[in-house]
């Protein structure tokens, strides 16, 4: 990395604009919302908010780091000359936004290398859900927080006893393949959680709501802060065997419930 600032202070920016996009999606929620396009399926939707919250987000970072690269969900990817590039999702859970469920976040992380989950290293990032005011953050090295508390990811359950979040594709066909594991998974543990926000589900596995979480089809601004910020509240995160977490794979979950999880998984064909 050519740039010597410190991962806390990546984090503070990465929260500051976090909490200032977030009150922007929220007065745009307010004052309703409308569908202006559609990317990979029919019921993949866009908003205006989504474009405008990104346009936001994408300014003030070029104000405070120049030289770093960008990669966002509605405008794509800058190039970086500092070694750092930042991976915006500027309304995650966007359906959510859509029906005014109170379920959707800001996520910004910012990332050293290539801007690629399989290669990167995450070094800050913050989630924040405008409706609730939580708002979660995470540093390399430094441990994970909601708000001012520090989190710690709960011991292990017996899947049995495990409470367990996913989420689906956008594509029927693929959407119909994973709801086939779900059923066949959902006997075998205590319930399962479908939110619609993949950021704060991997939150939420901080937080011990819920135990796990897994999902195929993921881009790389849906887990790029959630992934460290679980990370740093002790969870295992990962993608299939030993890969890093990916659109292929991924899964969170304290360490040993993500061993027999991704066993059962695959047992069930995933």
């Amino acid at each position: 990395m050519t740039n010597s600032v410190t991962n806390a202070a990546l984090l503070e920016i990465a929260r500051t604009i976090a909490l200032e996009a977030g009150a922007l999606a929220a007065l745009r929620r307010f004052e309703g919302v409308s569908v202006v396009d559609r990317k990979s399926s029919p019921v993949d939707v866009v908003t205006a908010a989504d474009r405008e919250t990104e346009a936001f987000i994408r300014a003030r970072l070029a104000e405070l780091r120049p030289d770093d690269g960008f990669l966002g969900e509605e405008s794509g990817a800058g190039t970086s000359t500092s070694g750092l590039t930042w991976i915006v999702d500027p309304i995650d859970g966007t359906v959510n936004f859509l029906y005014g469920i109170p379920n959707y976040s800001v996520s910004i992380a910012v990332v050293e290398g290539e801007p690629d989950p399989l290669t990167w290293t995450a070094l800050a990032g913050a989630v924040f859900n405008p409706e609730t005011g939580e708002s979660y953050t995470a540093s390399a090295g430094g441990g994970a927080f909601l708000g001012d508390r520090r989190l710690e990811v709960p011991a292990s359950v017996d899947l049995s006893q495990a409470l367990i979040a996913t989420g689906f594709a956008y594509s029927a066909e693929e959407r119909g393949r994973q709801g086939a594991i779900v059923a066949q998974l959902l006997p075998e543990v205590r319930d399962i959680r479908r939110m619609g926000t993949s950021s704060l589900d991997l939150c939420a596995v901080a937080t011990g709501r819920v135990n796990a979480y897994y999902e195929w089809t993921l881009s790389p601004w849906d887990h790029a802060a959630a992934a460290l910020i679980a990370r740093e509240a002790g969870a295992t995160v990962k993608g299939r065997a030993d890969a890093a977490p990916s659109r292929d794979f991924i899964l969170a979950a304290a360490p040993e419930l993500a061993i027999v999880l991704e066993a059962k998984l695959l047992a069930l064909g995933a």
